[in-house]
């Protein structure tokens, strides 16, 4: 079933807009993570791991989670379905994994904000790398489900050609 055209540029105006949002706040997040690392002032570097606990609740989650939900609707709700193209299978995945890793790391924020709140704690105890190498990773998946979108490289999965199959064997006339 695919959906009436108004509804499908509906649905697609949202989807870019959660995406790119989730891309751009990664970006942020990525350049918040630098300060975290190179900043000088110690009120900057525990101001910016205790910023990242919220931004990833409040911020992350949701455009990850909009995207993946946003993603599934357009694929299922228009011809390029969700398991014909290797492309938006692909998409898919990259958006699971992506989200799945945010979503275990999130404990993670909680504790480095809990070391950042904590004057007692050393500097070099609140600095952590693992913020921007997630941000990094993250970004690059996400720009190449980006590409991916824009592209659309050819290549049917089976099931695809399966259903063109059945498509073409059905409206041919006979």
């Amino acid at each position: 079933m695919t959906m009436p055209p108004r509804l499908r540029r509906f649905a697609l105006t949202v989807h870019v807009a959660v995406s790119v949002g989730w891309l751009g706040a990664v970006a942020a997040f990525l350049g918040i993570g630098m300060v975290g690392l190179t900043s000088g002032d110690p009120l900057t570097v525990r101001g910016t791991y205790l910023v990242m606990d919220p931004a990833a609740r409040f911020v992350l989650v949701p455009l990850a989670v909009g995207s993946l939900i946003t993603g599934l609707i357009q694929a299922l709700g228009t011809t390029w379905g969700l398991l014909r193209h290797y492309w938006v299978l692909f998409k898919l995945l990259v958006n699971m994994f992506a989200a799945a890793v945010l979503l275990m790391y999130l404990q993670t924020f909680r504790t480095m904000a809990d070391v950042a709140a904590d004057p007692g704690a050393d500097l070099a105890m609140v600095r952590n790398p693992s913020p921007v190498q997630h941000a990094a990773l993250a970004l690059l998946l996400l720009l190449v489900a980006t590409a991916l979108a824009v592209y659309k490289p050819r290549g049917l999965t089976s099931y695809g050609w399966r259903k063109r199959s059945s498509a073409s064997s059905t409206t041919t006339p006979g």
